[in-house]
């Protein structure tokens, strides 16, 4: 099977590491080459030991699955012989806490908006489509997270 890896660095640049008054910024370097300067969610960690600038692991995993969503999406379209002008996703993530009470991000929700040429699908092909995508999508046969589409 195939491997997908990420290098994550992180080093101490000062302040008080055990009471937790140090920088959460780090680097993600993926194996084709793109780094990603990233951090913590200033809703977890206030600034100044986080950066709202940067990438958050929940940030990443909302767009992942957002990502794999209309890959998978336009893989279907295409079998289905529609063609894509273009696709435009405003994912959201939503915070919440599990039965034990740990925080996690409980549900996404894909708000494509995509446009067509040529033969415009019905409204039924296009949920049909999403359906067979959000099954195909590799992320979200991965997580817990609800993950719901809406057009």
């Amino acid at each position: 099977m195939a491997e997908h890896k990420a290098r994550i660095r992180w080093k101490f640049q000062g302040g008080d590491f055990v009471a937790g008054k140090y920088s959460r910024e780090h680097t993600i370097a993926f194996d084709g080459g793109v780094t990603v300067a990233a951090s913590s969610a200033p809703s977890v960690v206030p600034a100044p030991y986080s950066n709202a600038a940067n990438a958050d692991p929940e940030e990443m995993l909302v767009a992942s699955l957002s990502s794999c969503h209309m890959l998978s999406f336009l893989h279907v379209v295409s079998r289905h012989k529609f063609q894509v002008e273009s696709y435009d996703d405003e994912a959201v993530g939503t915070m919440g806490k599990n039965e034990r009470g740990a925080f996690w991000v409980k549900a996404v929700k894909l708000r494509p908006k995509v446009v067509y040429t040529g033969t415009q699908p019905s409204r039924e092909e296009q949920e049909h489509m999403h359906h067979e995508a959000h099954e195909a999508c590799f992320i979200a046969n991965s997580v817990k997270t609800d993950v719901t589409v809406e057009l």
